[in-house]
């Protein structure tokens, strides 16, 4: 088990004020607990940007219209041939015409990026996005 280490920051009136209206929002208990996410969620956007040999996981959030021609056909194909880093996906049916897909891919984060712009850039995609996180190996 390691130590807890206590620390204190010197910040502006305004700036905490901002701050704590933030975590009251987002629900967090104590200042502590939201400086230690900020400082996860920095640590891991760095790996993704500095170290490609680290494996990572990211989640493809897809939004499209399920009666463009061949798009599901299109998607599907895609996800076949990253078989390896798509460990899972998820369908849904938003209305009569939309579809939301979330694609669950593990790898290095070049390889993520590059499946995630293919998935995003299909044809007929209307909205996709990249949420990058860690596999959690190092995560204290």
């Amino acid at each position: 088990m390691t130590q807890t280490i206590r620390f204190g920051v010197s910040i502006d009136e305004r700036l905490l004020k901002q701050f704590d209206e933030l975590i009251s929002k987002k629900g967090y208990v104590n200042r502590s607990e939201a400086v230690r996410d900020l400082i996860r969620n920095n640590l891991v956007n760095e790996k993704w940007e500095s170290n490609d040999d680290e494996e990572a996981v990211g989640t493809v959030t897809l939004v499209y219209d399920h009666h463009t021609r061949e798009l599901a056909d299109k998607l599907t194909e895609h996800q076949h041939e990253y078989h390896k880093n798509i460990i899972s996906s998820m369908h849904i049916h938003l209305d009569a015409h939309h579809c939301l897909e979330v694609v669950v891919v593990r790898g290095k984060p070049s390889e993520i990026k590059r499946i995630s712009d293919e998935l995003i850039g299909t044809k007929g995609v209307k909205h996709g996005k990249l949420v990058s996180t860690t596999a959690g190996k190092d995560m204290v």
